[in-house]
């Protein structure tokens, strides 16, 4: 994989990011994605955001490379602090992190949320919870993506901000408004699997000297909303 050709999880965010945005990768690692973007012409400006030091060096040796210099800015800092207001920034996008962590970096960064219209967020884990933000903060899902790539299951969540609060119900939050409706191949793969984790989890606890009686109803709670979605889509 490389800026002119991204895996199939990357290829799939870029293609939810508006045509002319201005755009913040937060976790961009080398910059392909926002390198991709540029090369397309598909945004006006973009800044590649990197907490580490190496992958941040990644990043500005790429757009060097490519010649972007002018287009996609190379930023070493935490989360959303590579967002500066000169920036007017209207995308978001956040890819290859776990869910709560995603969290975390759109909590810790309001005044750079401000101005912002579109989310599009990828956890690997935690999708759940990335739903429970979107919804506390004003954000509304307009599309989802579930695939499969390299063994692994991804999930694409993209929000623009709503000038309503948005709610979702307990099966919503945790398997995605559109997923839910869609039921694809992978969708069921991927729940068959977590219901046997789940149940797994459970028969520890049950096993456990002293039951954690709050995480063992969470998880029973988890498996009844798994089996019920499951059997709807085997009808």
């Amino acid at each position: 994989m490389d800026a002119k050709q991204l895996s199939k999880r990357l290829a799939t965010v870029g293609a939810f990011v508006p045509s002319g945005a201005r755009i913040a990768d937060i976790g961009s690692d080398h910059a392909y994605l926002p390198a991709h973007l540029a090369l397309k012409k598909q945004i006006s400006y973009a800044v590649a955001g990197e907490v580490v030091r190496g992958p941040y060096e990644n990043a500005h040796h790429e757009i060097q490379k490519l010649a972007l210099s002018e287009l996609v800015h190379p930023r070493l800092a935490d989360g959303l602090a590579a967002i500066e207001p000169d920036d007017h920034i209207d995308t978001i996008t956040i890819a290859g992190m776990g869910g709560p962590l995603i969290r975390q970096i759109l909590t810790q960064g309001p005044a750079q949320l401000v101005g912002v219209k579109r989310l599009i967020l990828q956890p690997n884990v935690g999708a759940a919870t990335v739903r429970e933000w979107l919804s506390q903060n004003v954000f509304e899902l307009v599309d989802e993506r579930i695939l499969a790539e390299d063994g692994h299951t991804y999930e694409i969540l993209v929000a623009d901000r709503a000038t309503t609060p948005v709610t979702y119900s307990p099966a919503e939050t945790l398997f995605g408004p559109f997923l839910l409706a869609e039921k694809s191949p992978v969708f069921i793969a991927k729940w068959q699997h977590e219901l046997a984790r789940a149940q797994q989890a459970v028969q520890q606890m049950q096993q456990a000297k002293v039951e954690p009686t709050a995480h063992l109803a969470a998880a029973q709670a988890k498996i009844t909303l798994i089996k019920g979605v499951l059997e709807d889509a085997g009808k």
